[in-house]
């Protein structure tokens, strides 16, 4: 074994039963556990984003000040995927998006079957995330309901981003230009997965895969900060598990109407279109990879080769080029060992 290749069980004794659970994980289960790393990514998210939107939109509605703002929401959500990406993204690549599930089949050779496995997952895990944090704030959400139907305002404030509804699900206005929402939700998304996609791009040196979780939720602040007061979702699995969840409680009237189909649906093309933007014009197969990216991606290659496990995209790449049992970085130092010697050559003159 590579001397830079060490496992933790060789330097921490675990129990019997942890033993035959990784066993068994990295066998039969190793599906269900990427699945589950998805889930587990989406409600970090999206229950850090709630929590911050319930508190802002409750404590308006009651009168307390203090209890929220969109900064402290575009904040929330932003900690919430620096949380996701960061503990569950090396289990499962860190998708939590069925728009970049669906760009990683197109653009990096992502498995159909493990692509709806990940959708049905995000979508799920929004909306159990959506209940969850009903169930918390239940309480305080039946006062400001109560409140609005004291002051005559229900029907027109409960199915809107200030009403209790809109904690879980999105809406517009009545009468809003539904061709201009579009525009901002597709723009906004595009951004988003410019971001994402640069971030995930192993030869841009100038984001290290620490750093990625960081610029993502930026990037979502951002989006949160400046243009969800027109209205933006973002992420299907967030608005479609959302809307599920509002209809569930509150029945047909937390639909959305038309304007469901543009926040469950938009951020799709425009992350696609982003992708194909930056694999087009930003992005390069011939430049090389970056020294960070180099021992992230060996150590996946050895997890996935250790494990018996079928890799795809990049790790799938590298074994067709160096073969099961050749480690990545043994292969870099023959290539840097090359270099050397060519050097010599040249400045022996024997070119």
């Amino acid at each position: 074994m590579s001397p830079s290749k060490i496992h933790l069980s060789e330097i921490a004794t675990r129990p019997r039963w942890m033993t035959s659970w990784e066993r068994l994980r990295h066998k039969e289960a190793h599906w269900l556990v990427e699945m589950i790393a998805e889930m587990m990514g989406v409600f970090l998210y999206v229950y850090a984003g709630l929590g911050a939107t319930a508190a802002f939109v409750v404590g308006t509605l009651i009168g307390s000040n203090g209890l929220g703002s969109l900064y402290t929401i575009g904040f929330a959500y932003a900690m919430g995927i620096v949380f996701a990406v960061s503990l569950c993204g090396a289990t499962s690549g860190g998708h939590f998006n069925p728009a970049v599930t669906i760009s990683s089949v197109i653009f990096r050779d992502f498995p159909m079957r493990k692509a709806a496995r990940y959708i049905f997952a995000q979508i799920l895990s929004g909306y159990l995330t959506c209940l969850i944090v009903y169930v918390q704030w239940k309480d305080l959400l039946l006062v400001a309901e109560k409140v609005l139907i004291e002051k005559g305002l229900y029907d027109t404030v409960m199915f809107s981003s200030s009403g209790p509804a809109g904690v879980f699900g999105f809406f517009v206005a009545p009468g809003t230009n539904l061709h201009r929402v579009f525009m901002n939700e597709f723009v906004t998304d595009f951004v988003l997965g410019l971001v994402i996609w640069g971030c995930l791009d192993p030869t841009n040196h100038m984001i290290p895969p620490a750093a990625a979780p960081w610029l993502i939720g930026m990037a979502y602040a951002v989006a949160a900060w400046g243009y969800s007061p027109t209205s933006v979702a973002t992420n299907t699995a967030r608005d479609l598990g959302g809307r599920l969840m509002a209809m569930t409680i509150w029945g047909s009237k937390a639909s959305g109407g038309t304007y469901a189909a543009i926040a469950a649906l938009t951020n799709i093309p425009a992350t696609i279109c982003a992708a194909l933007v930056y694999e087009l014009f930003l992005g390069s197969a011939t430049r090389t990879l970056t020294p960070h990216h180099i021992n992230f991606l060996r150590a996946h290659k050895h997890y996935y080769e250790d494990n018996k496990i079928a890799p795809y995209g990049y790790l799938d790449v590298l074994d067709m080029r160096r073969g099961q049992s050749e480690s990545f970085q043994s292969d870099m130092d023959e290539k840097v060992r090359e270099g050397r010697t060519e050097e010599v050559e040249v400045s022996g003159g024997r070119v």
